[in-house]
């Protein structure tokens, strides 16, 4: 059991990265490791005078104007991190002003519409597939590759993908499916390489999520949010973005993060270990909640159904192909 956090700012000093930091669980990530003390960086394509290319009116200023507001200390840089020349510059930027990365979080695309488009395979619309992925997968493994070459010379860090799902699945369409199973397994095989220079890979995931875009689907704002459970009841048990940017905020300052590498995490597994609470003092627990199937179609329930009984046989029988083949591997 992780102890709670001792010090109110316990990241004081420590200079963080959010991609993906415009809206969404990347806006929260970067609201909360700025409430525990860390300088951000918040990084995203979405600036003032030049919106959103998901036609949207956040940006990363705002999102820096709220941490400043808030008191803390937050850096917007534009980035698009699907150009690698854009992310080294950033890298080089963060380590030229600071000397020092501590944490980078991942949450670009998290928001992207075209990876919620609902379809099962025969019915993919597969002609943005390769922005899709772009944007999606291959951005993550080209903020990883530099976040692993900022942090390797101090042996130690913590770089942590945001996806969708503490199960393998996720995503509504099989581009997004690629995308949402890499982010999670991806985490897994750098943890390994990484391990002997100290940093800490992992993937998390929030619940039921109240970003932007859901408040506006249900029609409700931050303040009536609770409203949407009138369409969906299951509304009732979502968590603000801030919620999983204070689990990430938690485990940047364990000081035994390192025994969690690899590993895919929760929000609300991490609230019941950390004892924090969603801004309004709330613990929104999405594991434990009983989730309310009748807003789903029949044929959708059919899937998780299946989809759920498999993904248990194959974990199954990799879990005991991957202690055999470790018994053979020299000590």
């Amino acid at each position: 059991m992780a102890k709670k956090r001792a010090s109110r700012k316990p990241l004081t000093g420590r200079v963080a990265l959010v991609a993906g930091a415009t809206r969404g669980a990347g806006r929260g990530i970067a609201r909360a490791l700025a409430e525990a003390g860390a300088t951000v960086y918040c990084t995203g394509r979405s600036v003032t005078g030049k919106p959103s290319p998901y036609r949207r009116p956040e940006t990363i200023n705002e999102t820096a104007a709220l941490i400043k507001a808030a008191g803390g200390t937050a850096i917007a840089v534009r980035v698009d991190h699907t150009s690698e020349r854009e992310v080294t510059a950033l890298f080089r930027r963060i380590l030229r002003t600071h000397h020092r990365l501590d944490v980078v979080v991942d949450s670009v695309a998290g928001e992207d519409p075209l990876l919620k488009q609902y379809g099962f395979l025969w019915q993919a619309d597969l002609k943005n597939a390769d922005a899709m992925l772009r944007q999606g997968l291959a951005s993550r493994i080209i903020t990883a590759k530099h976040a692993a070459r900022a942090m390797m010379p101090a042996t130690r860090g913590l770089i942590v993908e945001v996806t969708e799902n503490d199960m393998i699945g996720g995503g509504a369409n099989p581009i997004a499916h690629a995308v949402k199973t890499a982010q999670k397994l991806l985490p897994l095989q750098w943890a390994a390489e990484l391990a002997p220079y100290g940093i800490t890979v992992l993937a998390i995931t929030p619940g039921f999520l109240r970003s932007e875009t859901m408040l506006q689907h249900f029609g409700v704002t931050e303040d009536t949010w609770r409203e949407g459970g009138k369409k969906d009841p299951n509304f009732l048990a979502s968590e603000s973005p801030l919620f999983v940017g204070r689990a990430i905020a938690a485990l940047a300052g364990d000081p035994n993060v390192r025994q969690r590498t690899g590993s895919l995490l929760s929000s609300w597994e991490l609230a019941r270990e950390y004892g924090f609470t969603d801004y309004d003092g709330r613990r929104p627990d999405w594991g434990r909640h009983t989730i309310d199937f009748s807003v789903l179609p029949p044929e959708l329930i059919d899937w998780f159904r299946t989809g759920t009984d498999l993904e248990i046989q194959w974990l199954t029988t990799l879990a005991a192909r991957a202690r055999k083949f470790r018994v053979k591997v020299p000590k």
